[in-house]
């Protein structure tokens, strides 16, 4: 009996001990750190800040292409970094905006809009995710044309893994409605997301956002479809723009955080690229006081090491940008009729202002809209004096050089000396309000491109370099990705039989000849 009783006693004690043992194990086990799911308002944050880059390497796509092809930034150097330097194809860097934003922003962007399409009380958020990949979409077929849009980003949702290719011209009509519903749907009423790291919250921001992007968008179909931009226009100027720089998209930067271009350039790529002739030569014969901002040339430097502070000249009269045309090694023909004593003796960007390691980037800005809305008033679209946008353009990118740092401040009696001097001339004006554009768009290499082919000023002559590999005066796209090849060949090859051919010749649709 004694033996029972010890027996039993036992065993109440094993299981006493083993439930004791099980006493909290799932909340121990449970990380508390790691999250296993994020606020859809934090996933637009990572889909806004990956519209710029990622990394360091994926600013090639932009240095090697885009700030080439429109003659802003050059590098004399091929291999790795060809690209609209030489005219030529570099599968490396014409994938990049491809890469980066489907696997990135437009995935995060899918993800906000499926959480958030059905419940009201995150009605902003999901409107706010719209504009932006309204945005995204618009870099990305500009950049490449017919592109996967109404499937694109479905992997996760609905298990499209090979989406058809749209055409660029469903894909605008698409964005415009996109812009017009979102941007209308915002509502200042509700409860602001504080967490935005574009506006804070502000909805009202949002809101000019969204209609200053329908701006840009209805301006891209001047060549193909003038009866929709004129009707666009006119709903983005009734629905409200940005009305100074205070309203301006950007992405701030930190000493933890760096703009990824000021970053390459300062360390991997510093002595590889400089600013291209036509782009110091338009600042200088114009007297522009931004030169000094975004220019700095190493006077006398022989090497890269020579590059010191001592040798850092802002001075307008000393800068001398880089003829195009020429390699690392056939440059040295035309270093002394150009005045300088080496390929690195040219003119770089400045990288203690608009390209320091905390400089900001710029998305859609209050200069920009109103450099548009000249061109709108020219056209006959929209009421309003040419002249008067356009100055109000002009004058607010030379303020806006002041948010790159307080020593860019450009004073208030330079700027009414530089409009006085630079009116809207009769006859000129679409050469004069996109080449302000493209002074304005300076290092936002999506948008140089974009509008430089739309519009075609400035007037650029052809990049002289012997080896070019293409047929027409500038390079009109990027081509499609090996890896889409690879993996969604047939809808490539649709898009490749409605589009042409998967080369840097191809226009897209709203690139009219």
């Amino acid at each position: 009996m004694k033996a029972k009783l010890k027996y039993t006693l036992g065993l109440l004690l094993s299981i006493s001990l083993i439930s004791g043992c099980d006493q909290g194990f799932d909340d121990i086990n449970i990380n508390k750190v790691d999250p296993t799911s994020l606020a859809p308002s934090l996933i637009l944050n990572k889909a806004i800040i990956s519209t710029t880059y990622l990394d360091g390497v994926s600013t090639l796509g932009m240095l090697c292409y885009n700030f080439g092809i429109v003659q802003q930034i050059i590098t004399p150097y091929g291999s790795s970094l060809s690209g609209g330097n030489y005219n030529q194809f570099n599968n490396s860097n014409t994938p990049l905006v491809w890469v980066n934003f489907y696997r990135n922003v437009v995935k995060q962007l899918v993800a906000v809009t499926d959480q958030t399409k059905d419940d009201p009380l995150q009605a902003n958020t999901y409107h706010s995710a719209r504009i932006w990949k309204a945005y995204a979409f618009m870099i990305l077929t500009d950049t490449y044309g017919d592109i996967p849009y109404f499937e694109a980003g479905q992997g996760y949702i609905s298990e499209v893994i090979r989406p058809k290719y749209d055409p660029q011209e469903a894909i605008y009509k698409d964005i415009l409605k996109e812009l017009e519903e979102a941007s209308g749907a915002l509502d200042a009423s509700v409860a602001p997301v504080t967490t935005d790291i574009l506006y804070g919250g502000n909805v009202a921001r949002w809101k000019k956002l969204g209609y200053s992007l329908m701006l840009r968008a209805a301006m891209r179909l001047t060549k193909v479809d003038p009866t929709t931009a004129k009707t666009y226009v006119t709903k983005a100027m009734t629905g409200g723009l940005f009305e100074s720089n205070a309203d301006n998209s950007i992405i701030r930067h930190t000493a933890i955080y760096n703009n990824y271009i000021a970053n390459h350039l300062a360390a991997r790529e510093k002595t590889n690229f400089y600013l291209a002739a036509p782009f110091v030569n338009y600042l200088k014969e114009n007297n522009d006081p931004r030169l000094p901002i975004m220019a700095v040339r190493y006077v006398g430097a022989k090497g890269g090491p020579e590059q010191t502070p001592s040798r850092a000249s802002s001075d307008p009269k000393v800068q001398i940008g880089m003829p195009m045309g020429y390699n690392d090694v056939s440059i040295n023909s035309v270093l002394a009729q150009n005045g300088v004593v080496s390929l690195w003796d040219f003119t770089q960007v400045n990288l203690t202002t608009v390209l320091k390691l905390d400089a900001p980037e710029f998305h859609v800005t209050y200069a920009q809209s109103q450099l548009l809305l000249a061109e709108a008033a020219f056209r006959g679209w929209i009421t309003g004096d040419a002249a008067a946008y356009f100055a109000k353009g002009v004058r607010a990118h030379l303020e806006q050089m002041a948010m790159y740092d307080v020593s860019a401040t450009i004073p208030e009696a330079t700027i009414a000396a530089y409009l006085a001097a630079h009116p809207l001339d009769k006859g000129k004006e679409l050469d004069q309000i996109n080449t302000q554009y493209w002074v304005a768009s300076f290092l936002d290499g999506n948008e140089l491109f974009a509008n430089f082919r739309r519009s075609g000023f400035p007037a650029l002559k052809k990049n002289p370099y012997p080896g070019s590999e293409i047929t027409e005066d500038f390079i009109r796209r990027m081509p499609y990705p090996d890896s889409e090849i690879i993996v969604n060949l047939q809808n490539v090859n649709d898009a490749n039989a409605r589009q042409g051919p998967n080369d840097l010749n191809t226009r897209v649709w709203w690139d009219k000849k």
